[in-house]
């Protein structure tokens, strides 16, 4: 699984965008009075459409065929991020946002272990401190919030985290499937898995579609596919590790659209959780410098 210095490089300023599109989930959200299952339906149309129209615009019938012939990688990437999907808003109900971030920020260890039991991909003792670094941030940013839960949310948050893991894994593991095709789908079916819980699909405005369409083309469409492209450069734990940058930059949007400024837990423990992935990511270069 040895990549050479421009495809790490190029993974690293994938994922950090990615984690950049999906920070601005708090933004979009607050703009929109809607139901979290019909949200999740029109963003996941959206961002599932956009991708395959770019899919097909910019390949063609090579395009097509990918969205066709995805093969049972593909689908396994685009059901584990399905899975994860659909767990997170549920889970978000049933118990605390604390719970569910100090949860999620625990995804990469979890992808470290499945990458090494799936890959024997052995992971970095400085990739892992990093992320105990950046565990201890979130843990700073939401440790304020209430600490009463519900086991069955609790455990929904685990199952999204073992599930974003998973298909962190599996793309790294299968390369040479059409992961963009893949991202496309799980939107589609997150899409379809939320029709049974949504209330208001056929109740939204003309001005709620103009913003849904921008949330899945701008958190979903481009956050999924730059992930699931750049992920695949990276060792899976540094690419969960660099994904963590999504918590500490969710404040900073609310705070420019809203005027929200963000209480001090949120800027000491969002530093840590930067100040993690930088710190990997220099000593990773250093490392690779060394090598050469």
């Amino acid at each position: 699984m040895a990549e050479t210095d421009s495809q790490r490089r190029t993974g690293i300023a994938l994922v950090i965008a990615a984690a950049v599109a999906w920070s601005t989930a708090p933004f979009f959200t607050r703009l929109l009075p809607l139901d979290s299952w019909t949200i999740l339906f029109w963003r996941g149309l959206f961002g599932g459409g956009l991708i395959a129209t770019v899919l097909v615009l910019t390949q063609g019938r090579a395009g097509l065929r990918d969205l066709a012939m995805m093969g049972k990688s593909g689908w396994l990437v685009a059901s584990l991020s399905t899975l994860g999907m659909v767990s997170f808003i549920p889970a978000l109900q049933l118990t605390s946002v604390s719970n569910v971030a100090i949860i999620i920020a625990a995804g990469p260890f979890v992808a470290a272990a499945l990458a090494w039991i799936w890959l024997r991909e052995a992971a970095r003792l400085r990739t892992l401190l990093a992320s105990l670094a950046a565990f201890c941030g979130v843990a700073i940013i939401v440790g304020n919030a209430r600490a009463g839960s519900d086991i069955l949310g609790i455990g929904l948050a685990c199952l999204m985290t073992l599930a974003i893991a998973a298909m962190t894994v599996a793309v790294r593991r299968h390369k040479s499937t059409p992961m963009v095709a893949a991202a496309a789908l799980s939107n589609v079916l997150g899409s379809i898995v939320s029709i049974p819980f949504a209330h208001g699909i056929a109740g939204v405005t003309g001005a709620e579609l103009v913003i849904l369409a921008m949330f899945g083309s701008f958190q979903v469409a481009l956050g999924l596919t730059l992930f699931v492209l750049g992920s695949r450069l990276l060792p899976s734990g540094q690419a969960s590790l660099i994904a963590t940058l999504e918590t500490p930059l969710m404040p900073f949007w609310v705070w420019l659209a809203f005027q929200e400024v963000p209480a001090l837990r949120a800027l000491v423990g969002g530093a840590l959780v930067m100040g993690a992935v930088i710190a990997d990511i220099i000593g990773d270069t250093r490392a690779q410098r060394r090598l050469h």
